[in-house]
């Protein structure tokens, strides 16, 4: 198996796995040690991955950005199926809905069947296809592709959200930063993101309990504009003071 082969796979089982042993990722990769070493030190040296004594897990701020939507999808898979149940209580028949291109958000195309005459705007590229499969009418942004991430951004999506508006947004992000900023790597999609916001009745986000307490370079805005967070664990406190809630 060469080493680009090796990556994917390697890439694969850590979006699974928080952290795994070198031992165990040797043997599931079928390489000696000193292969899967070698393997490992160019992860590390492109950003992907951090290694400690023995053992490996993904560089998540880094790693979000540059691995593809299906490992990311298999990420926090029973946390984001969660949220998105969560998420059914505010859709309703008739709805104009606005999804980004996060895996959060994709998980809850596929409970939207047994809605009536729903509407999706999407940056997500497979969000897109996945609705037109359900025969749900949808709005693709269009635009340049993040081919990692399936997502639409630049000029032209940022038009396209720009022309409707939506009941609910559903979104996601990287990281809730400690004093409440929801934040993102990827300053592209927060641009898709913000307009996204701006055109909504409703701001919902979906940020699994992972995220909680990580702060990421970009801001795309605070906790206390948002109608709601869906989160697989109950939301800290401060996060609910800060939103207004509790006092």
């Amino acid at each position: 198996m060469p080493f680009y082969e090796r990556e994917d796979k390697i890439l694969q089982i850590l979006a699974e796995k928080k952290t795994i042993g070198n031992q165990e990722l040797a043997r599931l990769l079928f390489i000696s040690l000193p292969t899967l070493r070698r393997d490992l030190e160019k992860l590390e040296s492109k950003g992907l991955i951090v290694r400690s004594h023995g053992a490996c897990s993904l560089n998540r701020q880094i790693a979000d950005e540059k691995i593809p939507f299906y490992y990311r999808e298999q990420r926090q898979s029973a946390e984001k199926h969660q949220m998105a149940r969560k998420a059914l209580r505010y859709i309703k028949d008739g709805d104009v809905l606005m999804l980004d291109a996060s895996t959060s958000a994709y998980r809850i195309v596929p409970l939207l069947g047994s809605f009536k005459n729903l509407i999706v705007i999407t940056s997500g590229a497979k969000t897109s296809y996945t609705l037109g499969t359900m025969a749900i009418k949808n709005i693709s942004t269009g635009g340049h592709m993040i081919t990692k991430s399936l997502s639409f951004v630049g000029t032209e999506a940022v038009n396209t959200i720009n022309r409707y508006y939506a009941d609910v947004v559903f979104f996601s992000c990287q990281g809730i930063a400690e004093d409440g900023r929801v934040t993102d790597s990827s300053v592209e999609e927060n641009e898709i993101r913000r307009a996204m916001l701006l055109h909504a009745r409703k701001k919902i986000l979906l940020c699994d309990s992972s995220k909680i307490g990580r702060g990421c370079f970009h801001t795309l805005c605070h906790v206390s504009e948002l109608d709601e967070i869906l989160c697989d664990a109950p939301l800290p406190e401060r996060f609910r003071r800060m939103m207004g809630e509790g006092e």
